[in-house]
């Protein structure tokens, strides 16, 4: 008896790659426009470089770049490129297709909701907040919760106990394979691969169900209920 649906947040719930590369091009733009002396694929470059070795959630990129380039931080160039990423980021950072209208009527199931992500505390709240939808999940277990990320089980458990439910009882949905849908099988939950988010060209996704689109999700609980 599925008794809880949890979700990742970035690339299941909200597209956030689409979201980080329109916010970082406009932060390209206004740094050049600032006084920034390197072409658009020169910084973008640079950018991704960084974002390789620090992570995607690094923080500090560009005060990373602008060190790297003049050897300080030039903070006229610097909030350019803060003021245009956050402006863009707010714009772009939009759910998929029919999100609401599933995560509520999962709700009128009866359902507990719940995220666990590998973001930072912080950047987690402030995506769920800047969608409105901080007062919908029971439970959100992000990075800072155990410091480990997924496949490791410690975020999985975590999520379980704190909505008080069994493994069985719980439908894990995620965009990629090897952490989502590995780490929860691990502990013994059923798993949804959210292939409209898939950014790896996925082509077994080794989930229970694979959805194409997230209302789906309604008829995969109704089967695995009544089956139950």
């Amino acid at each position: 008896m599925i008794k809880a649906v949890i979700f990742d947040l970035d690339n299941t719930l909200v597209d956030f790659m689409k979201m980080k590369g329109e916010a970082i091009d406009a932060a390209i733009r206004a740094m050049i426009d600032a006084g920034l002396e390197l072409s658009h694929d020169e910084v973008k470059s640079r950018i991704d470089a960084i974002y390789k070795e620090k992570g995607i959630e690094f923080q500090y990129v560009f005060d990373s770049l602008l060190s790297d380039i003049f050897d300080k931080v030039d903070h006229k160039i610097l909030s350019a490129g803060v003021v245009a990423y956050r402006r863009a980021r707010e714009a772009a950072l939009v759910p998929y297709p029919h999100v609401y209208i599933t995560l509520y009527e999962l709700l009128k199931m009866g359902l507990k909701l719940a995220v666990i992500s590998d973001a930072p505390s912080k950047e987690a709240w402030l995506r769920l907040t800047y969608l409105n939808m901080h007062h919908i999940f029971d439970v959100v277990v992000t990075f800072d919760d155990t410091s480990e990320r997924k496949p490791h089980p410690a975020p999985f458990t975590l999520a379980l106990k704190k909505l008080g439910i069994k493994p069985g009882e719980a439908l894990m949905v995620g965009d990629w394979a090897e952490r989502d849908i590995i780490g929860a099988k691990q502990v013994g939950m059923k798993t949804v691969f959210a292939r409209y988010g898939d950014t790896f060209n996925t082509a077994v996704s080794g989930g229970d169900y694979d959805a194409n689109d997230i209302r789906e999700l309604i008829d995969f609980v109704k089967k695995e209920n009544a089956n139950g």
